[in-house]
């Protein structure tokens, strides 16, 4: 089915950002995943495409454009060509509108240039050791002196970790309120106490800094608080994290769908038993159930990004595109590697990286088993 999802200036936007996916990623991305870490000077390049920021403001470097659909362009564009070491997405999809809608003009004056320009790498750190998809259980303090807030706790699984220059921290401003206790600090590269551990060593995803964080009474400034008052924290995460599991279903049908192209064109030139594997009806109908499966999960993400858009996507509509996309996703990449037979557990077949780089869409912005929760409880049982 033809998609009728952009206009004109997105498939503009398009263009752009494939170029620059073909002259600044492409040639380098497999350096990046021996490194561990993609370099900062391709952040900046990326920013001054005007890549980063869409709703920000134009008074300070912004689009002042609310629409997902530029969004969606650039996780679809990395995706496609594999490059999962950018955390670009992080950046536009879970960081800015926090930074965008919870701060003063004080604040965006300090850090909206900087993250437009790609120049301020920005991260939330949210999973604590003890707490993933449990956030109410974090342990991380910001107990308040004055005017600072002593920060105490530490961090795992943070996405741009190593390279961050601002780090949303999720901390209890008051242990004792449960939720209501939670708020929502900003520590800025720098700050004493604020220490990096190590850059993990994952599955997948090897190009993406992802680290553990810690803070030993970092003192923050009371003006680095997201929101005008304490305890808000935990309201503000619900009401972003829809947006944040959209684009991680966005990064779900575009991988799908990538791997899927590649392997329709293998199975037309791969040979055995004399002939194209593409002529087996074995591989016929494996092609014909994965393709069906991802044209599926475009359309509904598809609705979802219009949801968005127009301020009514729900946290149970998307927590149904999160968990059934990445599923997808994963089952998707898997059976396109069965038909690249050995050829695809070698890491130098693309299918193969994508097989160790999807793994975690089922589990990181909440696991499947929450997905199906939410929408669960929604049912009013």
């Amino acid at each position: 089915m033809q998609r009728d999802l952009f206009d004109e200036e997105h498939l503009l936007f398009r263009e752009t950002v494939r170029a620059f996916m073909a002259r600044e990623v492409v040639p380098h991305h497999a350096r990046w995943e021996q490194d561990g870490v993609v370099p900062r000077e391709v952040w900046k390049k990326a920013g001054g495409l005007g890549m980063f920021g869409f709703s920000v403001p134009e008074e300070y470097g912004g689009s002042g454009i609310r629409d997902f659909r530029y969004n969606a362009v650039i996780v679809e564009e990395l995706m496609r060509n594999n490059a999962t070491g950018l955390g670009f997405s992080l950046h536009n999809d879970v960081v800015a509108p926090y930074l965008v809608d919870l701060t003063d003009d004080e604040q965006r004056r300090r850090w909206l240039p900087g993250f437009v320009s790609g120049e301020l790498i920005t991260a939330i750190a949210m999973s604590e050791p003890g707490a993933g998809s449990d956030l109410q259980g974090i342990r991380t303090t910001a107990i308040r002196e004055g005017d600072h807030y002593v920060l105490n706790g530490q961090k795992t699984f943070i996405t741009n970790g190593i390279n961050a220059d601002l780090v949303i921290v999720v901390a209890k401003t008051d242990p004792e309120a449960g939720a209501r206790g939670t708020t929502l600090v900003v520590v800025e590269r720098g700050m004493e106490g604020f220490e990096r551990g190590r850059n993990l060593d994952k599955i997948g995803m090897k190009a993406q800094d992802t680290a553990e964080l810690f803070f030993d009474n970092v003192r923050v400034p009371v003006a680095n608080r997201l929101g005008p008052n304490d305890g808000e924290g935990f309201v503000q995460l619900m009401d972003n994290l829809p947006q944040e599991r959209l684009s991680i279903a966005v990064a779900a049908v575009a991988a799908a769908e990538g791997v899927l192209e590649q392997t329709i064109e293998y199975c037309r030139t791969r040979q055995a038993f004399g002939r194209s594997i593409g002529s087996f009806q074995n591989t016929r109908f494996v092609l014909a159930e994965l393709a069906t499966e991802t044209e599926i999960a475009r359309h509904y993400v598809d609705k979802c990004i219009r949801a968005l858009n127009a301020g009514e996507l729900t946290a149970v509509d998307a927590a149904k595109a999160k968990w059934w996309t990445t599923e997808v996703q994963t089952k998707v990449i898997d059976r396109c590697l069965q038909l690249h037979g050995g050829y695809g557990y070698m890491t130098e077949y693309p299918v193969a990286k994508a097989w160790m780089d999807s793994r975690v869409q089922t589990i990181y912005g909440g696991t499947t088993e929450i997905m199906k929760e939410i929408i669960g409880r929604s049912f009013g049982f």
